[in-house]
């Protein structure tokens, strides 16, 4: 069941004096920004209107999740935080002294509203800033980005010997559950573990029969991993078997796991034939090349960072204003081409904003001619994008005007957009697993920036305004 908002203040609130009930100032900004119901109604769709368990104030959770991405906190100590400060309770509708949030509640409504409540969010604050009449369209820099996933740098020993990990711990856990309990398994951590080591001693000769040995050590694991893989796949079936026969009364626990396990399964035989195509002298596809067991989503994705030649995790796409807000954002699995994705951004910029940009500009990777014509076709005048290769004569003398140049050099600020993103709203790692995770992740981060932007621009306007 769906609650929007608290109940009536605590007594607490009428004993303080009112110096200690007042908010930051930014704070007291994002509220009043905040302070509308039209931010509740995509969740309206995730919650019954009167059956089931009441939710937490939707006007709480939203808060709670600004200051999470603001200061960029965990769930558990953004709940003592807000606990322990009178401020953060006043700034999340709580009453003082009331209970606030458990973190696995705030973890869990996360996850159930997924990325579509998320971009709903951010239209609904784009709409708010057009209606204080502080969106600006007029132009608009366009640049993209890897957002990395939660992952450790992947190695085919590494990701064998956590796939080996990982089924025995899931065969355990599912035979505690009551599942093919009497179905033989032999346990390989053991041995996958002494192979690691042994390669990790080999990798630090450079020698030919180091590499020799460390050929040897991952073939060895790819064939323990395809024996734990044997092994799990019998509990699997056996357990599917039991949980048949059971039918109606068949634990929804151990349904879950045995799941899991099938899953694991999969990403482990994925692993093996990665390992055994690098084996044999030819390099996987990384469109398709699994580098994580719990984010299938990531990829490996070359962007020509000389401290990270390649990263890992998914690209993303930010376009903002001269103001900085950000006027549209895209989170995609691997490494499209950069060209194909600015028209459809200019396009969702100008649905939003009901006028199209007068100019655009991007970065050389979205240099080619057929997309200055569409932008030209959706009524963009000016448009500051440097082609690919060597350019005519023609093209070198426009690319050369002060105005287009005067645009090129404003683009190089979409970067420092990225980085302020990257340091103060969490885009420089996702912690959410799977593109949904990333989309959520990401999201919650261009929330609170454009909170913090739009609430800024609007108390600016406001003292600006005679009395």
């Amino acid at each position: 069941m769906l609650r929007t908002s608290n109940p009536q203040p605590s007594l607490w609130e009428a004993i303080l004096p009112e110096p200690c009930l007042e908010l930051p100032a930014e704070l007291a900004r994002v509220d009043a920004l905040l302070d509308a119901p039209v931010f509740w109604e995509p969740f309206r769709a995730h919650f019954d209107p009167i059956i089931g368990r009441p939710s937490i104030p939707i006007e709480t959770y939203l808060r709670m999740m600004f200051l999470k991405f603001r200061y960029r906190l965990g769930y558990e100590l953004l709940c003592r935080e807000v606990a322990d400060s009178i401020s953060w309770q006043r700034f999340c509708r709580l009453p003082l002294g009331g209970q606030v949030p458990h973190a696995t509640t705030l973890v869990k409504l996360t996850r159930r509203v997924g990325p579509a409540v998320v971009d709903q969010l951010n239209e609904t604050l784009l709409t708010k800033a057009a209606a204080h009449k502080v969106l600006r369209t007029h132009k608009v820099r366009v640049d993209t980005t890897v957002v990395e996933a939660n992952v450790a740098y992947p190695t085919d020993a590494g990701l064998l010997t956590k796939a080996i990990t990982t089924l025995v711990r899931t065969v355990e856990r599912v035979r505690a559950a009551g599942g093919a309990t009497r179905t033989h398994t032999r346990d390989r951590r053991r041995a996958a573990h002494r192979r690691a080591h042994q390669l990790a001693r080999s990798l630090r000769a450079r020698t030919d029969q180091a590499r020799r040995l460390v050929a040897e050590r991952t073939t060895e694991l790819a064939a323990l991993a395809e024996q734990a893989v044997a092994d799990a796949g019998r509990v699997a079936r056996n357990t599917r078997r039991g949980l048949t026969r059971s039918g109606s009364q068949a634990s929804g626990k151990l349904t879950k796991l045995v799941a899991d396990l099938e899953t694991t399964i999969q990403r482990t035989g994925q692993v093996i034939n990665q390992t055994r195509t690098r084996l044999a002298g030819t390099t996987p596809d990384g469109a398709t090349r699994l580098v994580s067991l719990h984010d299938p989503d990531a990829r490996p994705i070359v962007k020509g960072r000389l401290g990270k030649p390649v990263e890992f995790g998914d690209k993303a796409q930010v376009a903002d204003n001269p103001d900085g807000i950000v006027l549209d954002y895209q989170v995609l699995v691997g490494n499209p081409a950069d060209a194909p994705l600015l028209v459809p951004a200019v396009k969702r910029i100008t649905a939003r904003a009901g006028r199209v940009p007068q100019a655009a500009t991007a970065d050389r990777s979205y240099g080619e001619a057929r997309v200055d014509a569409d932008l030209g076709e959706l009524g963009v005048t000016q448009v500051a994008i440097p082609r690919k290769g060597t350019p005519g004569a023609a093209r070198q003398a426009h690319e050369h005007t002060r105005s287009f140049r005067r645009l090129v050099k404003w683009r190089t600020g979409s970067e420092g957009r990225i980085s302020h993103l990257k340091h103060r709203y969490g885009w420089d790692r996702t912690l959410m697993d799977g593109i949904d995770g990333a989309r959520i992740w990401c999201g919650h981060g261009v929330v609170a920036h454009n909170l913090v932007k739009i609430s800024g621009l609007v108390a600016e306007k406001q003292q600006r305004q005679p009395a």
